[in-house]
C-alpha cells in the first residue's frame, strides 16, 4: 500500500446501539466556519463615556506586566468594554498575531481555558501524563514560539485570589499579553489593573438617549439625570431600562414615572443584600432593574426564561429549546408562539441576545437571575429533567465529524446534563456518556473519551447484565478508541468479547456478526498481520453476501476492504478485480455521485499508482475528486485527501511543478478540518517534508517531519510502527544531508524499539544493528576523509598492494589495531558493499 496515500483505510464502524431517539442534530448547522474564539461583537452603537478607559487599557497592554485585568462590579461593563477593545483598529493592529477569546465561566477553571485554547490553536493534544500545572506550563512553552504579538481575553475569571499566580504566561513570554476581566481586584505585583467604575453621569445620559431618543431626555432632562443616579450608573441596568422605555408600550411613559416604577422595586424586601437572587453583587438599582423586566413578562415568557436558565452559561441553540418544548407541550407545542412571541418578549427587553443564526446567548448576570427563577418554579422538576432527556438524545445522536465550533455549542450543555445526573446509574445516563465520549473522541480528545466509555460500560454491565447487546456495543466502541490510538493490546480482547456476545445472542450470521469480524479483522490489518486478517474479512463478506445479498453495498464494502489487504500484501492480481467488483456494485445500486464511489475509485487509483500504471490512476483520481467536490465543497476533509493523492502521483510522475500547491492546499485543509493530531494530517506533512527533501529543501524539510513525529509520539506512544516510520524518515534526510551522526543517533532509537518489542532475533532487529554499524562507519569517513585516505594509501604502498578499492581496503584495515570496535564496524560495512557492488570505493 502506497504510504503517500491518504484514505485507505479498512472500513472499522461502531455498532448500532439500541434506544436511539430521534435525532434533533438535524436543526444544529452542519458546519460552522468561523474561528470559535473569535472576539464577539461589540455593543451596536458603540461605548458611551469609555474612550479615556480604551486608550488606558491600549497603554497598558504594551507596556510593564504581560497580564491585565479589567475589574470592576457586576453590570458596569466590564465585557462591553473588552470586546470593544478587541475589535477596534488600534488593538488588531498591534496583535498581528491574533485576538482570542473565551468566556471563563464556560469551563472549569482558568488553567482550563488555556489548555483548550493552546490545543485549538497548535491542533496538539497535550500528553496525558501531565499534572494540570504542568499542562499549562507547556501551554505558555508553545505559545513561545509565536513571534507575532497574540492577545488572550479571559472574561469572568473568579478566583483571582486562589490560583492566579499559579497560571499565569512567564515573563519571558513577550509575545503574549493576558487580558481578564473579573469582580475581583487582583495582586498589584503580578498584573496591571485598570479598575472600571461607573459611568459619568453625562455618559449614563447618552447612554439612556441612544435607545430611548434624544427628544424624550430633552423633555425631561433633570428626570433623566435621577434616572441615571438611581441605576447606579451601570450600563447594564441602563441599557435594560432603556429597552422597556422604548417598548412600544411604554413610548409615552414619562421617565418621572419610570423612576416610580423602579422605586417601589428597590423598596421592595427581596432587594436586601442577604436576599439578591443567584448571589448577585450588584447595585439596588441593577437587581430593580431586573425586577421590572421581569415583571413585565408573561407567564408564558417567564416560563421560557426558567428553561433558558436549565442551559450552561453559554450561547444556545434553538434546536434544543424547542426539543424541550416539545417534549413539555406534546400536541399543543407551538413553534410560532414560542419563537414570535415569547421569545420575542425576551428579546426585546434586551434578557436574551442573538449572536448567530438561530443561537442565543445571555449576559452572565441575567443566566444567573434566570436561573434562581427556575428554582423558584413550580415546574422546575419537570424542566430539569426534560431537559436532562432532550441532551441523552443529543448524546445518542452525537455527530463525530463536528467540528470545533458545534463540539464548542453542544459540549458545555452536555456536561450541565451530566452534573445533574451524577449519581443516576441508569441506562440513559449510560448513554449520555457514550456520546460525549464519541464527540470528544471526534475532537481527538482521548483522554477525555476514555474514562466516559469506561463509566458507560460500567452502567450497562451492572444494569443490563455483562452479555447484553448494549454492552457488546461499548466493547466495541472502547475499542475503537485503543484500535485508533494504535494500543492494539487492549483493543483486541475488547473486540473479541464483542464478537463472542453478537455470537451468543444473536445468529451467527447476522450483520452485527459480520461487523464485529470487520472490526477485528481491522486490527490485525492495522498491526500487518495479514495472515489473521484474511478470514476474518472472508467470513465478514461471506455472511453480507448470504444476508443481504450479492448487490448490497455494505458486499461492496467487505470487497474494498479485502482488496485494500490484497493490495498490502502486493497481491496486485487478487486486489484488482475486488476493487472493479466493489465499484460496479456501488454504481448499479447507489447513485454515480454517490461517496463510496468516490472512495473505491481512490483506492484503486492507488493501486494501479502502486504498479506504476500512471496513466490508468490519474482518471481514476480526478473522477473522485470531482464526485467529492460536488458532494462535499471544495474544503472538506475528503477533498483535501484526493489533493494529496493526485500530488503523490504526480510526485511519481516527475510533475514537480504540479505537486506542491496540491499539498499545501490538501494540508490547510486538513489541519483546519481535523486539526492537526489527525492521522491524514500527519501523512500530508510527511508526503510535503517527502516533497522538500526530493527538491533538497532540506531545511523546510526537517521541521516538518520533525512536527510529524512528536504528533505520533504523543499520541501512539514512542514505541508504535508508525513513529518508527517517522523517524526512518528523518533518517534519510539527515543521511542525504551527509548529518551521520545525527542519522545514527535516530537509528539507535529504531534498534531499542525493535529489541524491547521483537526481540533481538528478530530480522529487523539485525538489519537496524547493521544500520547502525554503517552509519557509525560513514560518520567516522565523513569525518576523516584525509587522515583514512592518507593511512590507507600509506599501508598500501608499504604492503605492495594494488590500486584501493573494497577489498583492499579490508585487507589494510586487518592491519589496524588501534581501535578494534571501530574496525570491526568498518569491516563488516566494506564486507556488504564488496556484496552489494563490484564499484570501486
Amino acid at each position: 500500500m502506497n504510504p503517500n496515500n491518504i484514505n485507505k483505510q479498512i472500513n472499522i464502524t461502531q455498532v448500532g446501539e439500541g434506544n436511539v431517539q430521534n435525532n434533533i442534530f438535524s436543526s444544529l448547522p452542519p458546519q460552522l466556519e468561523t474561528n470559535p474564539f473569535t472576539p464577539p461583537q461589540p455593543r451596536e452603537g458603540g461605548l458611551f463615556g469609555r474612550e479615556e478607559e480604551l486608550a488606558e487599557l491600549h497603554k497598558l497592554l504594551q507596556s510593564g506586566k504581560n497580564v491585565c485585568v479589567v475589574s470592576g462590579m457586576g453590570g458596569v461593563g466590564k465585557t462591553g468594554l473588552v470586546r470593544e477593545y478587541a475589535n477596534l483598529t488600534e488593538c488588531t493592529s498591534f496583535f498581528t498575531g491574533g485576538v482570542y477569546y473565551i468566556d471563563a465561566r464556560d469551563r472549569q477553571n482558568m488553567a482550563a481555558e488555556i489548555i483548550a485554547l493552546t490545543e485549538w490553536k497548535f491542533k496538539a493534544p497535550l500528553p496525558a501524563n501531565l499534572s494540570t500545572q504542568q499542562q499549562v506550563n507547556a501551554c505558555w512553552q508553545a505559545w513561545k514560539g509565536q513571534t507575532e504579538n497574540v492577545l488572550l481575553i479571559l472574561d469572568d475569571v473568579s478566583g483571582l485570589a486562589d490560583n492566579i499566580k499559579t497560571y499565569l504566561p512567564p515573563k519571558d513570554l513577550v509575545s503574549m499579553r493576558l487580558l481578564m476581566t473579573s469582580r475581583e481586584t487582583p495582586d498589584k505585583r503580578i498584573a496591571e489593573k485598570l479598575e472600571l467604575q461607573v459611568l459619568s453621569e453625562d455618559a449614563a445620559v447618552e447612554l439612556l438617549a441612544s435607545i430611548i431618543g434624544q427628544s424624550r431626555i430633552n423633555q425631561e432632562p433633570e428626570q433623566a439625570k435621577l434616572l441615571c443616579y438611581e441605576l447606579g450608573y451601570l450600563p447594564l441596568a441602563l441599557e435594560l431600562v432603556a429597552y422597556y422605555l422604548d417598548d412600544e408600550d411604554y413610548q409615552d411613559l414619562s421617565l418621572l414615572k419610570m423612576r416610580g416604577k423602579l422605586q417601589e422595586k428597590v423598596k421592595h424586601p427581596s432587594l436586601s443584600p442577604e436576599q439578591v437572587p443567584g448571589g448577585i453583587e450588584a447595585q439596588r438599582g441593577l437587581q430593580a432593574a431586573f425586577d421590572l423586566s421581569w415583571d413585565e413578562l408573561k407567564p408564558e415568557a417567564k416560563h421560557l426564561a426558567c428553561v433558558l436558565g436549565a442551559f450552561a452559561a453559554s450561547p444556545i441553540h434553538w434546536g434544543f429549546v424547542t426539543a424541550i418544548y416539545q417534549q413539555l407541550q406534546g400536541e399543543s407545542f407551538s413553534e410560532d408562539n414560542l419563537k414570535d412571541r415569547w421569545l420575542k418578549s425576551l428579546r426585546k427587553l434586551h434578557l436574551v441576545i442573538p449572536v448567530g443564526e438561530n443561537i442565543y446567548n445571555l449576559h452572565l448576570l441575567i443566566h444567573d437571575y434566570f436561573s434562581e427563577h427556575l428554582k423558584q418554579h413550580s415546574d422546575y422538576d419537570q424542566i430539569k429533567q426534560v431537559y436532562c432527556d432532550v441532551f441523552v438524545d443529543v448524546a445518542s445522536n452525537v455527530n463525530q465529524s463536528s467540528n470545533l465550533e458545534t463540539f464548542n455549542l453542544i459540549e458545555p450543555h452536555l456536561k450541565n446534563m451530566i452534573a445533574w445526573s451524577a449519581n443516576n446509574g441508569n441506562i440513559e445516563f449510560a448513554y449520555s456518556l457514550n456520546g460525549l465520549a464519541l464527540l470528544y473522541q471526534s475532537q481527538g480528545r482521548y483522554n477525555d473519551a476514555e474514562p466516559l466509555y469506561l463509566q458507560s460500560l460500567d452502567i450497562r454491565k451492572c444494569q443490563l447484565g455483562t452479555d447484553h447487546l448494549d454492552v457488546a456495543s461499548s466493547f466495541n466502541n472502547l475499542a475503537l478508541l485503543y484500535n485508533y490510538q494504535g494500543r492494539y493490546s487492549k483493543a483486541k480482547p475488547l473486540f473479541i468479547q464483542s464478537l463472542e456476545i453478537y455470537k451468543y445472542q444473536l445468529d451467527a450470521d447476522h450483520p452485527n456478526v459480520a461487523t464485529s469480524l470487520n472490526n477485528l479483522a481491522g486490527l490485525y490489518f492495522y498491526q500487518k498481520q495479514y495472515s489473521e486478517a484474511e478470514p476474518l474479512f472472508l467470513q465478514s463478506l461471506e455472511i453480507r453476501k448470504y444476508k443481504l445479498g450479492n448487490n448490497h453495498p455494505d458486499v461492496a464494502t467487505s470487497l474494498n476492504n479485502l482488496a485494500l489487504l490484497y493490495e498490502s500484501q502486493k497481491r496486485y492480481n487478487e486486489a484488482e478485480p475486488l476493487y472493479l467488483q466493489s465499484l460496479e456494485i456501488y454504481k448499479n445500486q447507489l447513485d454515480p455521485e454517490y461517496l463510496n464511489i468516490a472512495s473505491t475509485l481512490n483506492n484503486l487509483a492507488a493501486l494501479y499508482q502502486s504498479q506504476k500504471r500512471y496513466s490508468e490512476a490519474e482518471p481514476l483520481y480526478l473522477r473522485s475528486l470531482e464526485i467529492r467536490k460536488f458532494q462535499l465543497g471544495d474544503d472538506h476533509p475528503d477533498v483535501a485527501i484526493s489533493l494529496n493523492n493526485l500530488g503523490g502521483l504526480y510526485k511519481n510522475q516527475g510533475r514537480h511543478g504540479e505537486i506542491e500547491p496540491l499539498v499545501l492546499q490538501s494540508l490547510e485543509v486538513l489541519k483546519y478540518k481535523l486539526g492537526a493530531e489527525h492521522p491524514c494530517v500527519v501523512i500530508s506533512l510527511n508526503n510535503l517534508a517527502g516533497l522538500y527533501k526530493s527538491q533538497k529543501r532540506y531545511n523546510e524539510a526537517e521541521p516538518l517531519y520533525l512536527q510529524s513525529l512528536e504528533i505520533r509520539k504523543r499520541q501512539l506512544g514512542a514505541d508504535h510502527p508508525d513513529v518508527v516510520s517517522s523517524i526512518n524518515n528523518l533518517v534519510f534526510l539527515y543521511e542525504a544531508q551527509g548529518k551521520y551522526l545525527e542519522a545514527e543517533n535516530l537509528v539507535q532509537q529504531i534498534l531499542a524499539i525493535y529489541q524491547k518489542k521483537l526481540g533481538h532475533q528478530h530480522p529487523n532487529t539485525q538489519n537496524a544493528e547493521l544500520t547502525v554499524k554503517g552509519l557509525h562507519i560513514q560518520n567516522f569517513l565523513h569525518c576523516n576523509t584525509e587522515t583514512l585516505g592518507y593511512i590507507l594509501q600509506t599501508l598500501a604502498q608499504q604492503a605492495n598492494l594494488p590500486v584501493l578499492n573494497n577489498e583492499t581496503a579490508l585487507t589494510l584495515l586487518e592491519m589496524m589495531e588501534s581501535n578494534p570496535e571501530l574496525l570491526s564496524s568498518i569491516r563488516e560495512y566494506l564486507q556488504q558493499q564488496t556484496e552489494a557492488s563490484d564499484d570501486d570505493t
